[in-house]
């Protein structure tokens, strides 16, 4: 059949016609996914500005009233400089010491003191890491939970002296619910939340999403939310020592 040159504009037409109606559907993709940025923008920032914000006074001291009500050891400082020298004056030479893994602890340069053997401490953490042999590393692991001092942070901290630690692998949880003799956490006072469903959120919604997006970025196959573990009270019967430092620093996630 031999096309009219109606028939070839026609055509012509029709094709221009499904051309525009293709860019249309890439440019209403296009401002759909920059909606969708910009809606995670948003969020990200009411994220930030309602976990990320450092704690009033009032807040704070209302919170170390209640950790104290529930058997915590609580205190503040102002710096995380002062965090470091309070914890040095709470370990005694020859204490067997454990740290889990904390941004917070780098902050203040916990970390880097503990590893390069300026003090008088059992560094479990250093003979942990020194054993290549997979099996007896993983002994030293679960050795470790019986460390005389503890250090870490927590993800969330309660007005009402509730502590939230989430954990993949729950290596630190031991020691925080039973079998280290002495805790010290040191936690930022941007952590606190009004009540327990908000420490959770902030968990959730703050904390892992950060956590996350940090293991993929040096090679890990990212982070989960495994095991949770809330602290409500500290028990006197216990025997043992709880110490809680808020900084009034940003200081972890």
């Amino acid at each position: 059949m031999t096309e009219t040159p109606q028939f070839d504009i026609l055509k012509t037409l029709k094709e221009a016609l499904r051309g525009l109606t293709r860019q249309g559907s890439r440019l209403s993709q296009s401002a759909f996914r920059q909606a969708q940025g910009f809606k995670i923008l948003c969020y990200n920032k009411i994220m930030t500005k309602t976990f990320d914000s450092l704690a009033s006074a009032d807040v704070v001291n209302k919170t170390i009233e209640s950790l104290t009500k529930n058997g915590f050891l609580a205190e503040t400082v102002a710096t995380g400089i002062e965090a470091l020298s309070r914890i040095k004056g709470l370990i005694p030479d020859n204490a067997s010491v454990m740290n889990g893994s904390s941004r917070t602890l780098e902050e203040i340069g916990f970390i880097e003191y503990f590893k390069n053997g300026k003090h008088n401490w059992n560094n479990f953490h250093k003979v942990i890491l020194a054993e290549n042999n997979p099996g007896k590393q993983s002994l030293l692991r679960k050795q470790s939970v019986l460390s005389d001092y503890y250090l870490g942070s927590v993800h969330s901290l309660t007005e009402n002296g509730e502590l939230v630690i989430a954990s993949n692998s729950g290596s630190q949880l031991p020691h925080l619910a039973f079998t280290s003799s002495n805790i010290i956490l040191v936690v930022g006072t941007q952590k606190i939340t009004s009540n327990l469903d908000e420490a959770l959120k902030r968990l959730n919604e703050y904390v892992f999403p950060l956590e996350d997006a940090r293991m993929k970025s040096v090679g890990m196959g990212g982070s989960f939310i495994s095991k949770i573990l809330i602290l409500n009270k500290e028990q006197v019967f216990m025997g043992r020592k709880f110490h809680i430092i808020l900084v009034n620093e940003k200081l972890g996630f």
